[in-house]
């Protein structure tokens, strides 16, 4: 990567994973700079989704190191790896109940309350005002589910949020509308972000840096920019569409 002056939030030395006797990761080297926003992108089973679970003590790496904010994963207790490392995924799976008792959970789980007022204040960062507190999720469009999923993953104030494809079920407006809060997010708290995405427009655009990978390797990163103009082949052929 072409970005040496920046703190790396999370690396990946020689990082490898196998399921079974297929790899899945393979020899992956490389750094998400920290406080910025770095899309992910690559075809199908290039193992993106894989790389993200590795990051948060999912699964472990076979081989290499993962050091995340200085320190190898391998030093953090499960519960301190999931509040440093945050994840929401394109479902954005809800409890049956209401918006607080959503954005409760992580407190919930470890025997601990979240203050109403707290709560509040998590539905106005993702744009969302107190009136939706006691809806039931039921109720809330995909775009509002979404950016409760959000606002649940920062109760813990993660250092990196990891974001699956979290707006590739939804209408261009919401779409934008979470863009926009995604971008207000890493300003404002300014945590890493790395983002999953499938649309090359939006890992452009919304990416500061941008990693591509395919089968398993790292083929080619830096800043999002590339992707206008990938130095590697097979990078080529992927952006423009002849590899999905």
């Amino acid at each position: 990567m072409t970005t040496s002056t920046n703190k790396a939030a999370l690396q990946f030395n020689h990082v490898s994973y196998s399921d079974g006797p297929t790899p899945i990761i393979n020899d992956v080297t490389g750094f998400f700079p920290q406080g910025k926003i770095t899309t992910l992108v690559g075809p199908s089973g290039a193992g993106k989704t894989t790389l993200f679970r590795l990051c948060n003590g999912l699964i472990s790496q076979d081989t290499g190191e993962i050091i995340i904010d200085g320190k190898d994963i391998n030093q953090y207790e499960p519960t301190e790896l999931r509040r440093t490392v945050g994840l929401a995924l394109q479902s954005a799976t809800m409890l049956s109940g209401s918006v607080y008792q959503n954005l409760s959970m992580p407190l919930t789980l470890k025997g601990e309350k979240l203050p109403e007022e707290q709560a509040i204040n998590l539905l106005m960062d993702v744009g969302l005002g107190a009136e939706y507190l006691q809806r039931n999720v039921k109720d809330l469009s995909g775009g509002q589910r979404q950016k409760v999923s959000i606002a649940r993953t920062l109760v813990n104030k993660p250092k990196i949020l990891l974001l699956d494809e979290i707006t590739s079920s939804l209408d261009r407006v919401s779409q934008q509308d979470v863009e926009e809060l995604i971008k207000k997010i890493n300003t404002k708290f300014e945590v890493t972000i790395i983002w999953i995405t499938h649309n090359l427009q939006q890992a452009i655009s919304i990416g500061n840096y941008t990693w591509v990978m395919m089968s398993g390797k790292l083929m080619e990163s830096g800043e999002s920019t590339l992707l206008s103009n990938p130095q590697n082949d097979s990078v080529k052929r992927f952006v423009q569409g002849e590899i999905e």
